[in-house]
């Protein structure tokens, strides 16, 4: 490269410099394209060459580490082509050197202020704030393991307790009320208790959403991707809440990966498997899988007894009569939560009104409740009305049989099973002898088109509906 030249005829080096890596810049922003080069590289500016080191400056620590990991190389590479003698890359962090002349201090003092307020305005150093609060109630000791979530509490035991991240990411999920919360909560805590130095940072999908949206309107995103990929441990709950949301997609895609890039663990938890989200990029699908994913199952009578239990004796309402447990175990089958809420209001009522908890009072207090749940279609229940609405054994719901005849109301069996249950699709497919959950999303699929083509399956399924919903 031909050298710049100052009036006296020697080399202005700074302004050398400045050329280089211009150039430099402007082949990075080729290669890497306008909008990484936008994120990631225009804060960085030219600091110094000291014989053999290449010095840039970056605002942040966390901007420093990324540029450096990520496009080290290939800054050096470039740079090579410029200066040969450059061999390695030197990062630091201050703020970008202005000329010492008083409307420049004064810029700057202005532009600290400036951007003191926003960051401060933004993104709260505490770690509570800028996610979402624990509930203490919610630790592993307090976790009634069952046939149902065995396997994802040992998952999610294994996280808090290793030292090293053993499965990338664990991903939860299961239907609403089940657990998946408090275990997401359980493994935040354990690993504050063990580790009080990692930086464990929970909240749920709608909340990040929330930070980032006003990352962007305060035009401060930097901000927002170092608080959130230099935690240590990052637990997103609800994922599926951002389904459909493409630019909070995009960044939680990014944050994900550069977490698991640098061995930082995450877990996420869903109403739905990874392969089950709609309306979601198949790279984040994708990602979502990539590690362990733990299914949480519906409740069993002797877990939601055992919860019950549990929960009675933290209360202090011991003297609940077992034959009120067992009546709301046997009654009361949705979810975790409303077993809890239906024990909170039988204690409740009989503490306030001075009566012993019975087995007539508790019917009296969960009239709606027990009405409620009384209504609900089970799965086994849809299979006997379809099966005697085709003339169908019931047995075929389950069999290998694939002629038509039967095939059929199968396919209608499922799809009023994913309609009118809360029971996810892997669920859904144990009932109907094993099947995988990807058959029971073909026989939804076809439900439906066949529904709007041909009068005849419109017609049945009203009608279904309507006897199992009597």
């Amino acid at each position: 490269m031909g050298s710049v030249m100052s009036g006296d005829g020697r080399v202005s080096e700074s302004q050398s410099m400045e050329q280089r890596w211009a150039r430099v810049r402007h082949k990075l922003e080729q290669e890497l394209g306008a909008a990484a080069f936008q994120s990631w590289l225009r804060p960085v500016q030219f600091g110094d060459l000291r014989g053999e080191r290449l010095i840039l400056i970056a605002p942040t620590r966390f901007l420093r580490d990324w540029v450096k990991s990520r496009y080290g190389e290939l800054i050096i590479s470039f740079w090579k082509e410029e200066d040969p003698s450059v061999e390695e890359l030197e990062m630091e962090v201050r703020r970008p050197l202005t000329a010492d002349t008083p409307d420049n201090r004064e810029k700057e003092n202005k532009s600290e202020q400036t951007t003191e307020r926003l960051s401060l305005h933004l993104v709260d150093s505490d770690d509570d704030a800028l996610g979402s609060p624990l509930s203490p109630k919610f630790k592993f000791n307090d976790f009634v393991i069952g046939k149902p979530n065995e396997f994802a509490h040992a998952a999610a035991r294994r996280v808090a307790e290793s030292d090293k991240v053993p499965f990338n990411p664990l991903y939860l999920y299961g239907g609403v009320g089940l657990g998946k919360t408090h275990l997401m909560h359980a493994i935040a805590w354990h690993i504050r208790e063990r580790d009080p130095s990692r930086r464990v940072l929970y909240l749920s999908a709608e909340k990040f959403m929330y930070q980032f949206i006003r990352a962007l309107r305060f035009k401060d995103t930097m901000a927002f991707k170092e608080q959130f990929r230099s935690a240590d441990v990052l637990l997103i709950d609800d994922v599926q809440f951002i389904c459909g949301k493409e630019s909070t997609q995009e960044e939680f895609f990014h944050t994900f990966n550069a977490l698991v890039d640098h061995d930082r663990q995450v877990v996420i938890s869903g109403d739905r498997s990874p392969s089950d989200l709609d309306a979601i990029e198949e790279r984040l699908r994708s990602r979502l899988g990539w590690g362990l994913v733990a299914d949480i199952h519906a409740t069993t009578y002797e877990l939601r007894l055992g919860i019950l239990q549990t929960k009675a004796e933290a209360m202090g309402a011991s003297g609940i009569p077992l034959e009120v447990l067992e009546f709301l175990a046997y009654k009361i089958t949705s979810n975790v939560r409303e077993l809890e809420m239906a024990l909170n209001r039988v204690s409740a009522h009989a503490t306030l009104i001075g009566r012993a908890v019975s087995l007539d009072m508790t019917q009296e207090v969960l009239r709606d409740v027990l009405r409620a749940n009384d209504r609900r279609v089970t799965i086994e229940e849809i299979q006997k009305r379809v099966a005697e609405h085709y003339n169908i054994k019931l047995s075929e719901m389950s069999s290998e049989r694939r002629a038509r005849a039967v095939a059929r109301p199968r396919q209608v069996a499922m799809f009023l099973s994913k309609q009118l249950t809360q029971r996810s699709l892997p669920e859904i497919g144990r009932k109907f002898g094993g099947r995988d959950h990807t058959t029971v999303m073909h026989a939804v699929r076809k439900i439906e088109q066949l529904s709007e083509s041909d009068p005849g399956i419109a017609e049945d399924l009203e009608l279904l509906k309507r006897n199992l919903e009597l």
